[in-house]
């Protein structure tokens, strides 16, 4: 079972910390294995009650790396309504990490997957449930992964979504396809264990090439990338529109290896220093 680092770090309510920050990559780390190598971000979860039903819903898919992100009640692991609602998972509930941000939250992550309701103009390329399972299948043997989910009233934002690998959308009646938080984390933990527990032969091999970039080294690409497109004058700060969203959800579809990344950064540097001279 994943543990609460010695550090005691980003821990809601500690008597060792008053504040949170952003993960160092060991905060977060955990040995291979889909069980152990998947975390489950929840940004602004706003009621207690839901949150602890998230980590029931974890724990009963053996599933316990629960992370929060900017909670509307700062000290919610120990609202009695969230313990209520964990019934059981009390253990997955006290060790959920608390950070500030998303981009914190997703410090060492390889894949991403931004759980959504809706449709969105701009963003990483979408697929059901099951599919998003039996590719984290995948990517759970190259490092950690994350399934991130918004607040219970507005979702995501674009920023969010635009931060993450690839979109999910769980396929329910139309008619009413509202669903809980704590029930979109359960549908989805139960994909995850169905996929993780399958023989091999199964799912699809998983390609030898590089290792895949991270969440923060993919985004540093991508605040390189706009800088050299500026100095170009390619990109327009003032009037930007949608290009560095097309642009991410571009790469998005390629699934960056880590050498992909130091190349583009490489051209980005150099872009700049040419302009520099010029």
């Amino acid at each position: 079972m994943w543990e609460v680092p010695p550090k005691r770090v980003n821990i809601v309510g500690s008597p060792y910390f008053s504040t949170t920050r952003a993960l160092e990559p060991n905060d977060l780390s955990a040995p291979a294995g889909g069980f152990t190598s998947t975390r489950f971000i929840l940004v602004e979860p706003s009621h207690p009650g839901n949150v602890g039903a998230a980590a029931r819903a974890l724990k009963t898919m053996g599933f316990a790396r629960l992370v929060l992100v900017a909670p509307r009640v700062p000290d919610v692991k120990n609202e009695p309504e969230a313990i209520a609602m964990a019934s059981g998972a009390d253990d997955v509930l006290a060790s959920a990490h608390v950070v500030d941000t998303l981009a914190d939250a997703l410090v060492g992550v390889r894949w991403s997957v931004a759980l959504t309701a809706r449709m969105r103009e701009f963003g990483p390329p979408q697929m059901p449930p099951r599919a998003l399972a039996e590719r984290a299948h995948e990517f759970v043997r190259h490092g950690d992964i994350a399934l991130v989910f918004g607040n219970e009233r507005t979702g995501l934002s674009n920023a969010d979504v635009e931060r993450c690998s690839a979109l999910a959308h769980v396929p329910a009646n139309p008619a009413y396809s509202s669903l809980n938080l704590a029930q979109a984390v359960q549908v989805l933990a139960y994909e995850l264990r169905l996929a993780f527990q399958a023989p091999a032969s199964t799912l699809a091999v998983v390609g030898t090439a590089g290792q895949s970039a991270s969440s923060d080294e993919i985004e540093g690409m991508y605040a390189h990338l706009e800088e050299a497109l500026v100095a170009l004058d390619f990109l327009d700060p003032a009037n930007p529109k949608k290009l560095m969203s097309r642009v991410r959800r571009l790469f998005a579809r390629s699934g960056l290896e880590r050498e992909e990344v130091n190349i583009l950064r490489g051209i980005a540097k150099h872009i700049l220093l040419q302009t520099k001279k010029d």
